[in-house]
């Protein structure tokens, strides 16, 4: 068989089979609304496809247009997350956001919607999708916020980071050709609040998920036998990016950390010459000038950490986060090869209803094969994603230290300017008697 990614469409039949057991898809309770970003990428996977459903061929569209990728008017899910609030009851204090879609689709009633929505209800969305399409690459949502202090989650960085954090989740959702057609993506973008409650209700229950866990497990203790080497060759490929990219994080949030605090003794550091410059005369004029530059500089330095915090990092961080996502994508898939493959040995070893059990094999066959085709799909998908954002990073990092530093630089330049005298004032001042 050989089909494509494209045909890769939502399941018809649940047989949903999870990584591991830490990530199971209990009910959230209110304190997942203290996290900002979440590493959880183990809920359930994959089971059976149908080839029938429709696709949108205009959802491969990403907000940075690469060379790759569908021209940019045939985009036709369009959505802002914005004005966050936060509500208080007798329980529980939580922040909702705005979710403004506009779309031209077919399958929705109307063009316009505006729901809001809080963060548990983005981890239910991309649990769902990990649960309907286990090969597929869902983009993680921010991780978890360590809380140091309850008013900590209601600080207004904290809140801006998540919102944009909310919003790049489900615009990555709306400019996939699959992920933006499944029906748990439509429910969450149009239903009102009380309707999403409802429709949430309505996902198996806990028994059902507890045996679908029971056998992942099993099939993870069992491994794969003959994994694909194009797909050893991926794993190697994620493990090293994994490395990499969590050391360019550590050291890239390092280095902000310290560039704040040496912004915190600078902005000290000019007063000093102020004072300084009140009990010096004959130095004032050159004591208020380094003051001078030194604030200047400050501006500068507050302008490049910012831009660090707010265009480095959130990409270098969701890509270690994509790294995690992509391991458990991985042993999904293993887990699908690993379930075919016993029962094969199962075919051959023991008296059983063959003709049943061929049956069986067959589909499952079948179910291995649309999970490969998924997963190398979304795999060129995520590549040219991934490495645009990082290259958009990179160049925006280097033109602003680049920036940063020809700014300062002409500050000291002038100020040097300033204080140098004409040989002959100098000759003048020392024939003064």
């Amino acid at each position: 068989m050989s089909r494509t990614i494209d045909a890769v469409v939502s399941p018809t039949q649940t047989n949903t089979i999870p990584a591991d057991i830490s990530g199971q898809m209990l009910d959230l309770d209110e304190d997942d609304d203290l996290e900002v970003f979440s590493k959880d990428s183990t809920l359930a996977d994959g089971n059976m496809f149908n080839a029938s459903m429709q696709t949108s061929p205009g959802s491969m569209v990403n907000q940075c247009k690469f060379e790759e990728d569908e021209e940019g008017d045939s985009k036709d899910i369009f959505i802002t997350v914005d004005n966050p609030e936060s509500h208080v009851t007798a329980i529980e204090t939580f922040i909702t956001y705005r979710v403004l879609t506009k779309t031209t689709r077919s399958e929705f009633d109307n063009s316009e919607y505006e729901v809001r929505r809080r963060y548990q209800d983005f981890l239910w969305l991309k649990g769902k999708l990990e649960e309907a399409h286990s090969t597929l690459i869902v983009h993680p949502l921010p991780e978890k916020f360590v809380v140091k202090g309850m008013v900590e989650r209601f600080n207004g960085d904290f809140i801006a980071t998540r919102r944009k954090a909310l919003h790049k989740f489900l615009n990555r959702i709306a400019d996939h050709p699959i992920l933006s057609c499944s029906e748990d993506f439509k429910v969450f973008l149009s239903a009102q609040a009380w309707e999403l409650t409802t429709y949430k209700k309505q996902g198996p229950g806990f028994l059902s998920r507890m045996g679908e866990t029971v056998r992942a497990v099993a099939n993870s203790v069992r491994g794969v036998k003959n994994r694909p080497e194009e797909f050893t060759a991926i794993q190697e490929y994620v493990e090293d990016f994994s490395n990499k990219i969590s050391c360019l994080d550590k050291v890239t949030q390092r280095i902000v950390k310290e560039q704040k605090e040496y912004l915190e003794e600078l902005k000290e550091y000019g007063p000093t010459y102020t004072l300084w410059s009140g009990s010096e005369e004959e130095l004032a004029e050159q004591l208020k000038g380094v003051a001078g530059c030194i604030e200047r500089c400050c501006k500068e330095t507050e302008e490049q950490v910012g831009h660090l915090s707010d265009t480095l990092v959130p990409v270098l961080h969701e890509y270690v986060l994509c790294a995690e996502t992509l391991k458990a994508v991985l042993r999904r898939r293993d887990n699908i090869q690993a379930e075919f493959e016993a029962k094969n040995e199962t075919l051959a070893t023991k008296k059983v209803d063959r003709d049943a059990l061929k049956e069986e094999i067959d589909k499952l066959e079948d179910r291995v094969e649309w999970a490969n085709n998924a997963l190398k799909g979304d795999w060129g998908r995520w590549q040219r994603s991934m490495r645009g954002d990082l290259k958009s990073a990179f160049f925006s990092t280097a033109e602003k230290n680049v920036d940063y530093y020809e700014k300062c630089l002409a500050v000291w330049e002038t100020f040097l300017l300033s204080q140098r005298t004409e040989p002959s004032e100098e000759t003048d001042r020392d024939n003064t008697p």
